[in-house]
């Protein structure tokens, strides 16, 4: 490892002492219940930010090679590469990727398009006009890939988020990497810290996603094993099964990679004392050294040289059942220790692919989390909102919901993030316009028939639907970047597409890239009714707290039209969703009138008639 006057090889005793002070956890602050989520947490609309596809606010700094190679068991940049242009044809290869004779899904990867953190910046205008009230940012830490989960350095922001790379680099080549009192703050590091400030000033939230159950072959400590085997002082941070023997020609070095990815080396587990499956939570814990250094990566970032105001709000935790219950309970405790406020989301999702998800619910007692990504109440609203092969009904649609909302304390329940579609899952319009299981065989890759294109107007309709009930349920709603837009795209690498900023003029993308037959086109840009849908939804939430922390009561659910009402002691609101073909009625209860907040429309009448494929979202008035 290239780091001025670190020798790899001293200090081990430093390893322990870091991990003894990291687990000497201050009381909790009184003002928030460890056991409880942040306040916040209920009031959020989260917008989730994947930089390098974002904006592209200082072409400076956009990625080199140098930079992006992961050797031995990840890529190596290809011969004459570029950075992509913005407004690149998704579907058409690069003259560079042609050369490689691949296909199209093993090139992508090495797609980069410049995104970085000042176009974040640029946007956060963009994103307040828009109603966001909380960012979660993909990783940025410091990596090789496009992704960012095989971290290089968990403890800096990637170099080409920054405005200086080689400047970066050096910084970061002159620490020690396992001693905290040697870390600097590189470019792209400060450039964070002010988007996050820039961010606080206008009212929004910031968390950053981590995997901590496996770092990349470029991470630090990895590169140290690669070298001295056994002898490494970082032997014992991994799943290594065998090392390398010298005295013999072939290499036996071994090791266990997440889910059997080379690229991603485990982290160690430690103190396992129940059955390990994926997809299941079991009790243990990591590595102690490796733990100590994810604590004070931790503490970095939650208290930036040691000022909570300047940090930011919580964490995304990424395949969160890889990793045991005895190591979230600690990380929970030391997370509020230095910000009691702090949000924590879990990423639980596949029990059994690809029909069952995880239960929720051992993350959910106030000991580990404050939400999950809450896939588990999308499924069946995709199913009654979309015209899928198993579809079901208003009094189905309700019966799963609140199976999920009924097994979480109230506080969870409004805390929890609803997601509909993410980084690796297919777009919200893509995944309504094709009729199959959720995320099941969702590219055209592993589907020929899957379709990419344009929705068709149905779609829409579906999709628009789908979104005013998200805006008035229980759960804070999330837009995956660029839903607001209109973008479409199938499952990863489609839904991570360079977003369709207005200013932009795109090329056509081709629509049956997969299909054989002449090729046809469709033109690609932002979808201002779309935009305009997401914000007066973003605003009714805004302006009415009792979606956000009111109770619910179904009032109908009948064939596709389901009825319901959010209210407090001060509010009332009525949401009424036809998802069937024909018009459906319902009559209003009570005194007073109503006016629909969709359009500012006083209602006629105590009877509500809904055409096919329309919603209401009525607010109670004092009128007589």
């Amino acid at each position: 490892m290239n780091t001025a006057g670190f020798d790899m090889y001293k200090n081990i005793i430093s390893l322990v002492l870091l991990c003894c002070f990291s687990f000497n956890v201050p009381a909790q602050n009184a003002q928030t219940p460890l056991n409880a989520p942040p306040a916040w947490a209920k009031q959020a609309i989260w917008y989730q930010i994947f930089v390098e596809r974002f904006y592209n606010g200082d072409p400076s700094n956009d990625p080199k090679p140098e930079n992006m190679d992961s050797p031995p068991v990840n890529q190596i940049t290809p011969p004459g590469w570029s950075v992509t242009p913005w407004t690149h044809d998704w579907y058409e290869q690069e003259p560079w990727a042609k050369k490689m004779g691949k296909s199209f899904n093993y090139t992508v990867q090495f797609r980069r398009y410049g995104g970085d953190l000042q176009g974040v910046l640029d946007k956060l205008d963009y994103l307040q006009d828009l109603g966001v009230t909380a960012l979660f940012f993909n990783p940025i830490n410091d990596a090789p890939s496009l992704h960012k989960y095989d971290a290089r350095n968990y403890h800096h922001v990637d170099v080409n988020f920054g405005p200086d790379p080689g400047g970066d680099n050096r910084i970061i080549a002159a620490e020690n990497p396992v001693d905290p009192a040697t870390w600097q703050w590189t470019s792209a590091d400060r450039l964070f810290l002010k988007l996050v400030q820039e961010a606080h000033r206008r009212g929004m939230k910031v968390i950053m996603d981590y995997s901590w159950n496996h770092t990349g072959t470029m991470f630090w400590a990895w590169q140290d094993i690669l070298k001295n085997q056994a002898k490494s002082p970082f032997k014992d941070w991994y799943a290594i099964k065998s090392f390398d023997d010298p005295a013999t020609s072939e290499n036996e070095f071994s090791y266990n990679g997440w889910l059997g990815v080379p690229s991603l080396p485990e982290i160690r587990k430690a103190d396992v004392t129940s059955n390990r499956i994926n997809g299941r939570p079991y009790e243990g814990n990591i590595n102690a050294a490796a733990k100590a250094h994810i604590f004070s990566v931790t503490k970095r970032w939650l208290a930036p040289d040691g000022n909570t105001a300047d940090g930011i709000d919580g964490f995304r935790l990424d395949v969160a059942d890889q990793i045991g219950l005895g190591f979230w309970r600690d990380y929970r405790k030391f997370v509020r220790s230095i910000q009691p406020d702090a949000y924590l989301v879990g990423e639980i999702w596949w029990e059994k692919w690809p029909d069952q998800m995880m239960d929720p619910v051992p993350y959910m007692k106030g000991d580990i989390f404050d939400a999950v990504m809450f896939y588990q109440v999308y499924r069946p609203a995709r199913f009654f909102f979309a015209n899928t092969k198993d579809g079901i009904d208003a009094q189905q649609f309700r019966d799963s919901l609140e199976l999920q909302w009924n097994r979480l304390a109230p506080a969870f329940r409004y805390a929890m993030m609803n997601v509909s579609s993410a980084h690796d899952s297919p777009r919200l319009l893509t995944c309504f316009g094709n009729p199959g299981k959720y995320k099941f065989k969702a590219t055209p890759n592993d589907n020929p028939s899957y379709k990419t294109g344009k929705p068709d107007a149905d779609t829409y309709k579906r999709v628009r639907l789908y979104l005013a009930h998200l805006f008035t349920s229980i759960g804070a709603p999330q837009i995956w970047n660029g839903e607001e837009m209109g973008m479409w795209g199938a499952d990863d690498p489609d839904c991570r597409k360079p977003l369709w900023w207005k200013e932009y003029s795109f090329d056509p993308e081709t629509r049956n890239n997969y299909q054989p037959g002449p090729k046809t086109y469709d033109p690609v840009g932002f979808n201002k009714e779309q935009f305009d849908w997401y914000k007066k939804l973003t605003g009714i939430r805004k302006n009415n707290p009792v979606l956000a922390a009111g109770d619910i009561a179904f009032l109908k659910t009948e064939a596709k039209m389901i009825v319901y009402k959010r209210f407090d002691d001060k509010d009332e609101i009525i949401v009424a969703l036809n998802a069937g073909t024909g018009n459906s009625r319902f009559d209003l209860p009570g005194a007073g009138k109503y006016v629909d907040l969709l359009n500012g429309r006083k209602m006629k009448g105590k009877t509500l008639t809904l055409h096919p494929l329309s919603v209401a979202i009525l607010k109670r008035t004092n009128e007589k």
